[in-house]
């Protein structure tokens, strides 16, 4: 009777022995579990971000994309003309097509050619809403003598851009949309070492850019 009792008792001391064993176990398991659960939701929303920013990148691949071509078909003839030239977005004017050397002053050729691009961009900058930007970029060569109209490539920059501006206005562009900026001789599109790269460097560039935003400030309270 006694044997039967030991081997009760020896029976109960293996399994009390045991249960912390498949407890710790499970509750190893359950967190192995969490973690994993913890790490899928991790990558789900890293691929969920990923997704959502290569959808940015196509929709804005495919905006620029339809912007270029309304340009293109905007400015067929004068592209097709070879009189201006259209990158990034940006129509390209030879300086010397616009205006003699240090010269401020509008060539009869340029001004028929800002003529002939003012209907289209009127056309194509109300279809859009969005508003030109009129670039005067000069080369690298500096203003000399005392008998210089401009005190340096910024001003002369600047009074071309302006001059382009105002005889596209004069054209029909509304003057709500357009402005000029000047870059006197920042930005070069080719090395400043010989008369071909500064003559390309003397340019003008317009270039369509969205509309700030028209929301006015709330009034101040009286």
């Amino acid at each position: 009777m006694s044997e039967g009792l030991d081997i009760d008792a020896s029976e109960d001391a293996g399994l009390e022995a045991t249960t912390p064993v498949w407890a710790v176990f499970g509750d190893l398991m359950a967190g192995l579990l969490g973690a994993f659960v913890l790490i899928l939701l991790m990558a789900i929303a890293s691929q969920l971000e990923l997704a959502t920013k290569l959808q940015e990148e196509i929709s804005k691949h495919q905006q620029e994309e339809q912007r270029r071509q309304a340009l293109e078909r905007a400015l067929a003839i004068p592209l097709a003309a070879g009189r201006v030239t259209l990158e990034h977005g940006r129509i390209g004017i030879s300086g010397s097509v616009l205006f003699a050397f240090n010269s401020a002053e509008l060539q009869p050729e340029g001004r028929a050619l800002l003529k002939t691009l003012a209907g289209p961009l009127t056309t194509y900058l109300q279809a859009r809403d969005e508003i030109l930007m009129v670039s005067g970029f000069t080369d690298d060569r500096q203003m000399r003598g005392s008998n210089q109209q401009f005190a340096d490539n910024w001003e002369l920059s600047a009074q071309r851009a302006l001059t382009v501006t105002r005889a596209l206005i004069e054209a029909s562009v509304p003057s709500s949309d357009i402005f000029a900026a000047a870059f006197g001789a920042e930005q070069p599109v080719a090395p400043n070492e010989d008369a071909q790269g500064r003559s390309r460097n003397r340019r003008v560039e317009m270039a369509p850019i969205a509309r700030p935003s028209r929301n006015k400030p709330d009034a101040p309270h009286g």
